[in-house]
């Protein structure tokens, strides 16, 4: 293998180690797992059923609030002082600390404490240490192959990081994870390594499971990936930090790129949201258990993986406009099914008594949110580059979390908001569809192709 092969694969291998991350514990087995014990915790404080589960689901929505504003803050200041010293992988390592830090230590939430603050820091300190290194590794995509090239590579990378999902699920599903009925994982057999179900330490070790899986597969991106030869002289933090101020002046002239931005802002925060908040739904709404919602997670990323190598293809013949469009109107199609629907009913339309339809209906939202939420990912990872000066391409990716984060407590915000308000899950979901049409309607000023000449 080429040197030029070995880079790009092991920035692939990042898109595989990290992925964990959004998968199993921010979707379908931790999310779910934490609104479960939150339910129980609100229940003996003497809340009635619907307001436990309602107070699960609004505690969960702060936790990622709170991330994603500092995160918001950060993003383009730490961006643009890595292009201003020419360095991105320290940056990637301290926070690949992060990353492992704060999954470790989600297997602190054992069922009956009273730990629920705590845990939450801890999963946003994980989760901001993986979108700050997910922002350097983006910067690196314009030194790893041509333009044309750039909606393969993206595609990709995500599909090879939702199959890293798929594989990490499959083994937590089989190996760890416990029906809190019968204590055994979806085998049957008792979780490995001695861990006991009654205390739920096989569901617990999603935390740890994480963790290592993350700190085995970035060895193949620190061996093989290396720094971009820099074309520019090196700027200091505070020569940085005015370069971006000027950027951030000049948005309004660039159309295209601020029009994206401000796109991406809303339909990026609801599809995070519809991820976050996937798998409390349906443990909520539907009484699903941890290893269901795991079920429902594979039939995503299973989609997902074959819809962003397939996007990547589309993408690459015909650029990820047309992609990022056809994905935010799927995403609101399903939207309004899962407001729509509870256990007994979808919009008014009952279901028979003890019926499996509404656990297929939902089963069918949630390949459906994959192969769409993979598309609309990759698809805009690529228009991003379109937009992006290589050498100051960490700054870009800044402003493109920033984009991403700036009202990433929007979403859940509205979510718990109107969750407390209403008492009632599925109108919490209703503000996701509001933020898809936006940024639908803003994608109009956004050029095809970017700002490439």
């Amino acid at each position: 293998m080429t040197p030029a092969r070995r880079r790009i694969w092991g920035w692939y291998f990042f898109d595989w180690a990290s992925q964990p991350y959004n998968t199993l514990i921010l979707t379908f087995v931790f999310g779910p797992w934490f609104a479960s014990v939150a339910r129980d915790h609100y229940l003996g404080q003497g809340l009635d059923a619907d307001a436990a589960r309602a107070g699960a689901q609004a505690a969960w929505a702060w936790g990622q609030t709170a991330s994603g504003l500092v995160i918001a803050g950060l993003a383009p200041v730490l961006g643009a002082i890595a292009d201003g010293s020419g360095r991105r992988l320290p940056w990637i390592r301290l926070f690949s600390l992060m990353y492992v830090a704060g999954a470790a230590m989600l297997w602190t939430l054992a069922p009956g404490t009273d730990t629920l603050a705590p845990v939450l820091l801890w999963f946003a300190v994980g989760l901001i240490g993986m979108e700050f290194a997910t922002i350097f590794t983006n910067a690196l995509m314009p030194d790893l192959v041509a333009r044309d090239e750039m909606g393969r590579l993206s595609g990709n990378g995500f599909a090879l990081g939702y199959l890293g999902g798929i594989v990490a699920l499959v083994l937590m599903l089989t190996l760890f994870v416990e029906s809190g009925d019968s204590g055994r994982t979806l085998i049957g057999i008792a979780p490995v390594l001695g861990l006991d179900p009654a205390a739920r330490e096989g569901t617990r070790a999603v935390g740890p499971f994480t963790a290592i899986w993350y700190a085995l597969f970035m060895i193949p991106f620190f061996l093989w990936v290396r720094e971009p030869a820099r074309r520019n002289p090196r700027r200091s933090p505070g020569q940085a930090l005015r370069d971006l101020r000027r950027l951030l002046a000049s948005l309004p002239s660039r159309q295209s790129l601020f029009a994206y931005l401000v796109s991406s802002m809303f339909y990026r925060d609801a599809l995070n949201a519809l991820y976050g908040f996937g798998g409390t739904y349906a443990l909520l709404v539907l009484g699903w258990s941890v290893t269901q919602v795991g079920l429902f997670g594979i039939a995503g990323a299973v989609t997902a993986a074959i819809a962003s190598w397939a996007g990547g293809k589309i993408d690459a013949a015909r650029g990820p406009k047309p992609l990022i469009v056809l994905s935010i109107l799927v995403l609101i199609a399903v939207c309004l099914v899962v407001v729509g629907m509870s256990r007994e009913a979808i919009w008014g339309l009952a279901f028979a008594p003890g019926s499996s339809l509404p656990d297929i209906i939902f089963y069918v939202c949630g390949a459906l949110i994959g192969a769409a939420g993979g598309t609309l990912q990759a698809g805009s990872r690529t228009l991003m580059v379109y937009h992006t000066d290589p050498d100051r391409a960490s700054e870009a990716f800044g402003l493109y979390a920033l984009s991403g984060k700036a009202t990433a407590f929007l979403g859940p915000f509205a979510i718990g908001v109107a969750t407390t308000l209403t008492g009632n899950q599925q109108a919490g979901m209703v503000p996701l569809i509001g933020l898809f049409v936006i940024g639908l309607v803003l994608l109009i000023r956004v050029r095809p192709r970017g700002e490439q000449p």
